[in-house]
Parts: structure tokens; sequence; C-alpha cells
């Protein structure tokens, strides 16, 4: 199985990520379980989560990380996977928070969620825009000497703040976020592209979007506002059925076609191709989506597919 570095990092990881989002929400644990079990049988070894997932559910989140917790537990297995979560988002109880108390509570609560005794990767979920960034890395710098998070990450932080962030590491012997992990698609690229792509380049960050299939509408199963009733998540997809959307999946349909896989495969495919990316984050509720989404690594779309993809896409 192939797999990249991540960033500055001696972590190396598959080129799959596997989104926790569900576990808790839209699968039960036994459900989460065989679907976890199934990822790793498939040689894939990363694991995404978050603190607050699912806080829509309960209001306050920790379900995802419970259940992968009490998979690692039973499985015996934490050394041979790598476990990202993390701080920062909002629940019922608090608004996003990336100040050092917060942050000093919250890896505490994961580390105990999880039943481990370190994380892997440590993502600012995202920025409050009001802690100093000295108070949010020197938490970082704390949690990271303490052996309880390896490398930390940043997701939904804006390019200013992201760029003082590496500024203030490198005057101060701080932390540098050794990831990115951005909203990223063929639905969803010129924010990406203009604003954080170069931020990746200049600062050796391994990218991993998430919704990389745009809450779906990238598997084609949405194509009427109908369709959207299929999942609890459709609605999430509606902002997409517009002609221009609709263009993409002709597109989509025509690709794959031609390479006899999905609209989703060759979706996860073509994030695959772009510079930087290191693994598109994906969830699966079925073992049919995991073989749907393990067959993307495997898939190279020519460059004729390419231009096809990139001239319709926005």
């Amino acid at each position: 199985m192939d797999k990249v570095k991540i960033g500055t990092s001696d972590l190396d990881v598959t080129r799959i990520n596997l989104g926790g989002n569900v576990f808790g929400w839209t699968l039960d644990e036994q459900q989460s379980f065989e679907i976890l079990d199934a990822f790793v049988a498939g040689g894939f070894n990363f694991i995404d989560t978050a603190d607050t997932y699912s806080w829509w559910v309960n209001g306050t989140g920790g379900q995802s990380e419970t259940i992968i917790g009490n998979w690692l537990k039973s499985r015996s297995n934490r050394s041979q996977v790598v476990i990202a979560t993390k701080v920062g988002s909002q629940t019922k109880e608090h608004p996003f928070d990336i100040s050092k108390k917060h942050i000093l509570k919250s890896v505490d609560e994961s580390l105990k969620r999880l039943q481990t005794d370190y994380i892997d990767l440590y993502y600012t979920h995202f920025d409050d825009k009001v802690t100093p960034l000295e108070e949010t890395l020197s938490a970082y710098d704390e949690i990271i000497k303490a052996g309880k998070v390896r490398y930390i990450a940043a997701s939904n932080v804006d390019p200013d703040r992201l760029k003082a962030s590496f500024d203030l590491a490198e005057r101060e012997g701080l932390p540098k976020y050794v990831a990115l992990q951005p909203h990223y698609n063929l639905v969803e690229r010129k924010k990406y592209e203009t604003e954080y792509a170069p931020l990746a380049e200049k600062y050796q960050l391994t990218v991993f979007p998430y919704w990389s299939l745009a809450a779906g509408f990238l598997t084609g199963k949405y194509r009427t506002e109908y369709d959207l009733g299929k999942s609890v998540r459709g609605e999430a997809a509606k902002k997409y059925l517009n002609e221009q959307g609709l263009e993409v999946l002709k597109v989509l349909d025509t690709v794959s076609d031609k390479h006899q896989a999905t609209q989703a495969t060759v979706a996860l495919a073509w994030l695959l191709s772009r510079p930087h990316i290191g693994a598109p984050i994906v969830s699966a509720t079925s073992k049919k989506q995991l073989e749907t989404i393990f067959a993307a690594p495997k898939l190279i779309l020519d460059a004729e597919d390419i231009k096809l993809l990139e001239e319709i896409s926005y």
C-alpha cells in the first residue's frame, strides 16, 4: 500500500483518510467497528475524528472518539494506525475556542475517550480568531513536550492567521503545523487553490481535504431535489444542484464510464492527482462505499480526464 509522509513529520499514512464524523451519528458502535475493521483490513491506516463529533446529536459530541477508543482497545492495534483528532470547534456548551485552558482540558478528554496515551496529529479545528497565536502554540508546545501529541495541524484557519502562526513559531521556537485540512473538491476549488495551495507549497504542508465528495454530491446520487431525501446529509448537497453542478456530474459520468469506475472514485482520484494532496478525508457507512473509496488510489487519470474535469469544475 502506497503511503505519504505528512509534511516534515515522521508519520507515514495511506492515501485515504477515513472520516469518523459518522461514528455515533449515522452508525452505531457495532456498525462503526465493522467499517473500521474493513478499512484496516484493506491496508489503510489513517483515521480522522474530532472531539466534538457528533455535537449536533447530543449538544456536546464525543461519540466518535469514544467509539474509536473502544475499537482501539478491543483490537489492540493502536501502534498500527495513525489517529488525527481536533480541538476548537463549537458545541451547544461553548463557542469556538483555542485558548490554552480549553486545549489543555480538551486534549486530556480526547485521550481518555480514545483510550490512548498519545494523539498522532492534533488539529486546530476552528480558529476562534481572538486567542493570541502565542497562547495557542504554547499550549501545543506543552502537550507535545508532555508526549500527549506528536504533531499539530490546521483546519479552518484563515490564511493570514496561518502565515502569522508560522512566523511566530519560527521566531519563538514553537511547534509548526505539518498538515492542512481544507474544504476542497471538484465543486469547491477557488478558495483552496488561490489562498491555501501557495501556503501548502511554502510551508511543506501535506493537505487532507474534507468534504472530498461535496457532502455526497460527487457520488452522483443527488441529481434532483427529490434525491436529497435519500440521506440525512442530503440537504448539504442542495447548493450544488444548479446548472454548473449538473455539468460536473455529466463529466464525471463520462470519465467514470471510460474507466469503469464510480463517480466517487473518479472525484477522489482527481484530488489525489493534485499537488500536495496526501489523502482525501472520506466517511463510509457501508462496505460497498469502502470499496469505492479503496479504488481511488489505484485509479490513475490521464491528461485528457483531468482536462475535462478541470475545465468544467469550479
